[in-house]
């Protein structure tokens, strides 16, 4: 494939979707006062299994749903000024990020990776005892204490979540 056509496929998905666009009046704020920090794993539907829609809530994913650095930075905005006032961090069942630091740096290099030894992947060998970590530590980090903060696994198999604080 031309590297000029890698992403026709998606450029063209877009095209139909812009053709049919009906958000251009959504308010930037969070509707539903709403934030949820989740999994990149595609098969979670962040608004879909929430029952929510577009303009809801603010979506936020990384590797593994973890509180990063980022995460904290990117929630102080929201709350102050994107309308959050609560934090759904959500882990799944059957994730990858589940195990030891040296677990995923040697599947790296498995495929043919490179040393990836430098980076923190924040695995977590016990998934219920990370999220709430995570949680915890949202709670307790000064620019944050006005959101109200929850922590969750979603069910892979069964679509069904399941609280945990």
């Amino acid at each position: 494939m031309p590297r000029d056509a890698i992403f026709d496929d998606v450029l063209a998905a877009n095209e139909e979707y812009a053709r049919g666009f009906r958000h251009e009046r959504l308010e930037p704020l969070a509707a539903r006062g709403l934030a949820v920090l989740t999994c990149m794993d595609s098969r979670i539907e962040p608004l879909a299994m929430l029952g929510l829609r577009p303009g809801d809530a603010k979506i936020l994913r990384n590797a593994g749903a973890r509180v990063t650095d980022d995460v904290l930075r990117t929630l102080v905005i929201g709350s102050y000024l994107l309308g959050v006032r609560r934090v759904m961090v959500i882990t799944h069942t059957d994730c990858r990020m589940t195990g030891t630091e040296g677990d995923v740096h040697a599947a790296v290099l498995d495929e043919g990776g490179p040393d990836t030894r430098s980076l923190a992947f924040l695995m977590a060998e016990d998934l219920e005892a990370a999220v709430r970590d995570d949680v915890q530590r949202l709670r307790s980090w000064p620019y944050l204490r006005r959101l109200e903060v929850g922590g969750f696994v979603y069910g892979v198999e069964t679509g069904r979540l399941t609280r945990l604080c």
